[in-house]
């Protein structure tokens, strides 16, 4: 069984859809021997013509004609295209027409045609003196285009599902919902808060981390003294501040790091870190959560969210500190929630993506 997979870009390109999409095509390669052949989608991307046995080619433009010229042009047989899709992965401000009017030919020209998308983000939105707020219509717009080209679509939470349902015009009835998984790896197993060094991980993309040193410090300084954190990781490229220490927490920058050596320094550590300005209200798309919960870590959140979504509620799944409480937390307490963040995290791991995955793609190549 063959697979077109459109994606954005792979690696080495640091890039959360692009490991998404090669870890999850190294997973149906090995559980059902399901083959994948990559488009990238960025011009400017620069990788190899293959990786691991993979073969990729590259859009040279980005242009409806430029993608169907590297699509299968079979038509007399079963063909199926699975695009990734992030609006801003595929254009500057969001808005990749040309990929959906590339798509949209291609399927249009065969009955034998399929696409299946996997939604990782809609469209954007903001205040009117953002450009996303002026360009949010034509977003949604193209969303909504592309949901009504698929012929199945996933997506990682509960409220994009509800939105697909809308934008594809209720052609979309039944969308699976698969928070992601680790892009760092999944420990087979994990050791318990108790035998871990008194660290505090924050990890991700310098936008994020700086939002935790700048936004949330309070909460972060209030989280080392309740958890009795001994040093912080800094983990990521460079945030360009001069971090030394957190309410005399000394703050260790260990910059861009591989996956396999993330992993190991997560597998070590107490606590995971984040500070997301969507309120926790999408836990369920962010990789860095998934991996402090695959990692059995705690997962410290700056901010909560009142009601339970995508199965992931404040003090079950993920801990908050509480301004009221000035004596450390007991770790019985804390090893609670860190495991049942892992239980959830194993009911989407990666095994359970491939698999979901692999039965919805037979249906259509047998």
């Amino acid at each position: 069984m063959l697979v077109t997979c459109i994606v954005n870009r792979l690696p080495p390109a640091i890039d959360g859809m692009g490991d998404y999409a090669f870890n999850l095509a190294i997973q149906l390669r090995k559980n059902f021997g399901i083959q994948t052949h990559f488009v990238v989608g960025d011009p400017t991307w620069a990788g190899s013509t293959e990786i691991e046995g993979f073969p990729i080619a590259q859009v040279s433009v980005c242009s409806a004609n430029a993608l169907l010229s590297l699509l299968p042009s079979a038509c007399q047989q079963p063909t199926l295209v699975l695009l990734h899709y992030v609006n801003y992965g595929y254009a500057k401000r969001g808005c990749p027409v040309w990929l959906v009017d590339g798509l949209q030919r291609w399927r249009m020209a065969s009955v034998n045609r399929a696409v299946v998308t996997m939604f990782h983000e809609l469209y954007a939105c903001g205040p009117p003196w953002s450009s996303s707020f002026w360009l949010s219509p034509l977003q949604r717009n193209l969303a909504a285009r592309v949901a009504q080209i698929s012929d199945r679509c996933f997506t990682t939470t509960q409220n994009y599902a509800k939105l697909l349902h809308e934008l594809s015009l209720g052609k979309q009835t039944q969308i699976p919902t698969l928070p992601v998984f680790s892009n760092i790896g999944e420990p087979e197993q994990v050791t318990p808060l108790a035998k871990r060094d008194r660290r505090l991980v924050v990890f991700g993309t310098p936008r994020n981390r700086l939002r935790v040193y700048q936004e949330s410090l309070a909460q972060l300084e209030l989280t080392c003294q309740l958890l009795g954190i001994q040093e912080i990781w800094d983990i990521g490229p460079s945030t360009s501040l001069a971090l030394s220490t957190v309410n005399r927490v000394p703050v260790v920058e260990l910059g861009e790091q591989s996956a396999s050596e993330i992993s190991g320094l997560l597998l070590n550590s107490l606590a995971g870190y984040f500070d997301y300005d969507y309120s926790c209200n999408y836990l369920a798309k962010s990789g860095i959560f998934a991996a402090y919960c695959a990692h059995g870590l705690l997962p410290v959140s700056a901010q909560r969210r009142v009601l339970p979504l995508d199965g992931v509620e404040v003090g079950k799944h993920y801990w908050m500190p509480d301004r009221q409480t000035t004596t450390s937390k007991e770790l019985v307490e804390l090893e609670a929630i860190a495991n049942r963040a892992h239980a959830w995290y194993q009911t989407h791991n990666l095994a359970v993506h491939a698999k979901t995955f692999a039965a919805l793609l037979a249906d259509y190549l047998g």
